[in-house]
């Protein structure tokens, strides 16, 4: 046989499919490089389905071929699968080839928007680079996605950049797949991009020959700018003037929350608060989430009024183009980047553009009415943003980041799960809430919607459930919500699910809580749920709060809870920590101190309500049990924003240290309640609030420990599955985890989703899906 004949009969063609988040973030051009660096003929191209690849060649380059576009991938992709199959005839081409872009039913996704990366800012801050100090700067492997996109393929005619026509040079990088910038989506530069402008707050533009330095100079004065960015605008001010941060609180009615903040660099991050290795690897993630570090001491003398009180600062680094040119333009326009090497002094305040608790603004126009009152002028651009995306908040840790709030940079990313089944809509809870839409076996959990107290953020709520519904081309078998009745997301539930004429499935608050953190470890139970947070309907019609449930695929079962305590004032009790600290008073037969202890002119009253039972509902709540340490310890007696006691509570815990839990501090009943009683009785004559804080803590965490352990004994279930937002609280879920895996016990913790309100949509997904396949 002729060796001709032999290389021919030694010759394969291959179709190959690539699925994940594989568009948008050079997968293409990649895959062409690879392709002629193997001598390899054929054709890559984007459809629904993700990338098609028809490739044929030799047999064993075709098989390293295959290969390495799993393992070689760019680091933007996610790679959910490659799949593999013979093409049929060999018909003998030459070259390879990037074809247009496919149709068909989408199932694959976009990618989130990411920071600038370091290529990028090389040409930022070249000034022989022609995107010198342009801040519209990105590549395949940064920058905006997910919020300039309308709908999937995701290809420049999709995203809000359609209305700019490249210029010639850009367009020859756009058209080369030897350029980082192939097929670069927002691929753009100061010829023929978006532009910024600066204006003030009635649209009049100001004189400003250049927009970045007249920012600066409004910022140093001491005025608040409102900065358009990825997936709406911030309203920055100079962390240390006192009077910016404070004017800023004022107009935004913000009286004490805390403020995020926005340095150049780790080294200026180090300067106000503890950075080590895992916060470092967040910081600097392509990301960029606000992470909350350990503050240190005397930072507040120098960040007056920006997180009064509060041991944590949350900081970030810049992510956009516009954000680094801020920094640049205060450290003096260096050229190069060694400047980012070295601490910067200048920290901006960098909170949402959000007024009163609304949505997030995300347009000019929107800017301008919202705005007026709060900023003294604003940055704009021209480049729309068709998804509104927040900044992200997690925690560092030993392990992965814990979600405080998860939005911009991981918003779209899937959570994986264990199976199949049908698409759902889930759509979450009341604070806090976000949407969760299934495809398969993914779940995709949106940004960060808001609280449901406005009817602004309900619209949100329901622009985003449908967008989502829409960019991932998916029709809902079933639509799922919290079991309170009077939750915009409910009556928006049961309005979908009659427009899709699909079944409405109701799943209670706490249940939702533990099959979030099941669904995104890929369980399917039984597990031991251990659900605290502040307060969700129960089954039974009460406020629950404090739960310990038994919970797998067929439904959950309540094993135990909190002992109840009066809401003495009813919702007004979880603001005003004072009460329940009267209702643990009364509770323990000390109510004639309560007047005594507690200056308020309600005092009187709420002895008589508790007294006489009457606007005093019972819960079961674990976030009231914070409230009342904080009020028995003088911590808080009237919280200014939701949290607030108990995060002043851990904050004197962490700096007073680890003590000994309290001996019969708490006490497990014959019904399965856990009475924490005991506790409270000596906290209400502890003169030391840090040691006391401390004190609960540890106490806390042992008396949940022993509760779990025996439960998980008793049901022979040796998984527990912690959820609520009581473990965003650092302290009780690390003692509260070490005591029970010391008992051979597995813990799962929330990781890719918040553990609190965040992550419900996502829980109520999980079981809805469970349900439909129990029949």
């Amino acid at each position: 046989m002729s060796a001709v004949l032999l290389r021919s009969l030694d010759r394969v063609r291959r179709a190959i499919r690539v699925r994940g988040a594989v568009q948008g973030v050079g997968f293409r051009p990649f895959v062409w490089r690879l392709a002629r660096d193997l001598a390899l003929a054929g054709e890559v191209r984007n459809d629904g389905e993700g990338v098609a690849i028809d490739v044929e060649g030799p047999r064993e380059a075709v098989d390293t071929f295959a290969r390495r576009v799993r393992s070689d991938a760019p680091r933007l992709a996610r790679v959910e699968a490659v799949e593999c199959r013979d093409a049929g005839v060999v018909r003998g081409a030459s070259g390879f080839v990037i074809g247009a872009s496919g149709d068909g039913p989408v199932t694959t996704g976009i990618p989130p928007d990411v920071a600038v990366c370091d290529e990028c800012l090389a040409e930022l801050f070249d000034p022989a680079d022609r995107r010198y100090r342009y801040p519209f700067v990105n590549c395949t492997q940064c920058g905006p996605r997910y919020a300039i996109t309308r709908r999937l393929p995701y290809d420049r005619p999709s995203t809000s950049m359609a209305h700019f026509a490249l210029c010639p040079a850009c367009a020859a990088e756009f058209a080369d797949p030897a350029s980082r910038r192939f097929h670069a989506q927002p691929n753009a530069c100061a010829v023929c991009g978006p532009r910024l402008q600066l204006l003030s707050t009635d649209g009049t533009p100001l004189a400003a020959d250049d927009v970045v330095a007249g920012a600066l100079a409004r910022l140093r004065r001491g005025e608040i700018v409102a900065i358009k960015g990825l997936g709406g605008y911030h309203l920055a001010c100079d962390a240390g003037n006192a009077a910016a941060v404070a004017r800023l609180r004022a107009r935004k009615h913000r009286e004490e929350k805390p403020f995020a903040v926005m340095v150049a660099n780790v080294g200026s991050a180090a300067t106000l608060a503890h950075v080590d290795a895992a916060a470092r690897t967040v910081l600097e993630s392509r990301e960029r989430p606000i992470a909350l570090l350990r503050k240190h001491p005397d930072r507040d003398a120098a960040l007056p009024g920006v997180a009064p009180g509060i041991a944590w600062l949350g900081v970030m680094l810049p992510y956009t183009p516009l954000h680094y040119l801020l920094f640049h333009e205060a450290a003096g326009r260096p050229a190069g980047t060694a400047w980012l090497d070295q601490a910067q002094s200048l920290v901006l305040v960098m909170t949402s553009a959000n007024p009163g608790g609304e949505p997030l603004v995300i347009d000019e126009a929107d800017a301008l009415r919202r705005l007026a009152g709060i900023a003294d002028a604003l940055v704009v651009h021209d480049r729309g943003i068709e998804v509104r995306c927040d900044d992200s908040v997690v925690r560092p840790g030993s392990g992965p980041p814990a979600f405080i709030r998860r939005a911009r940079g991981y918003t779209p990313q899937p959570i994986r799960l264990a199976g199949d089944g049908p698409p759902v809509l889930a759509l979450g809870a009341w604070l806090k809430n976000t949407v969760c839409v299934t495809r398969g076996r993914e779940a995709f959990l949106s940004q960060h919607v808001g609280d449901l107290d406005n009817a602004a953020t309900c619209e949100a709520l329901e622009a985003t459930a449908l967008h989502l519904l829409d960019v991932l081309q998916v029709e809902p078998a079933l639509v799922a919500h919290d079991l309170h009745p009077d939750f915009h997301s409910t009556r928006f539930a049961a309005e979908l699910a009659r427009e899709h004429v699909v079944p409405l499935v109701p799943v209670q608050h706490h249940h939702a809580h533990i099959a979030a953190v099941l669904a995104e470890h890929g369980r399917q139970g039984p597990a031991i749920g251990l659900a605290l947070d502040g307060v969700g309907l129960g089954i039974d019609g009460t406020a629950w709060g404090g739960e310990l449930l038994h919970v797998d695929a067929n439904g959950m079962r309540r094993l135990g809870h909190l002992r109840q305590l009066a809401l003495p004032g009813g919702d007004r009790a979880a603001r005003e920590p004072w009460r329940m600290a009267a209702a643990a008073l009364h509770a323990l037969g000390r109510g004639d101190e309560i007047t005594a202890r507690f200056a308020q002119p309600a005092a009187p009253t709420v002895v008589r309500m508790l007294a006489s039972r009457l606007n005093s509902p019972r819960t079961t709540s674990a976030g009231r049990w914070f409230d009342a340490a904080a009020g028995l310890l003088g911590v808080r007696d009237v919280a200014a924003y939701e949290g607030q006691a108990a995060m002043l509570l851990e904050g004197l815990a962490d700096r007073h240290g680890a003590v000994a839990p309290l001996e019969a501090g708490w006490s497990l009943q014959a019904d399965g309640a856990l009475d924490l009683l005991p506790l409270l009785a000596a906290l209400a004559d502890e003169r030391d609030a840090a040691r006391g804080a401390a004190r609960f803590h540890a106490t806390l965490a042992a008396a949940l420990a022993d509760w779990t352990i025996a439960a998980a004994e008793r049901e022979d279930v040796p998984v527990v599955a912690c959820g609520g937002g009581c473990f965003l609280n650092a302290i009780l879920a690390r003692e509260l985890r070490l005591r029970l895996e010391r008992q051979g016990l597995e813990v799962l913790e929330a990781r890719q989703a918040p553990p609190n309100d965040g992550g419900i949509a996502l829980g109520q997904a999980w079981v809805a899906r469970a349900l439909h396949e129990k029949g």
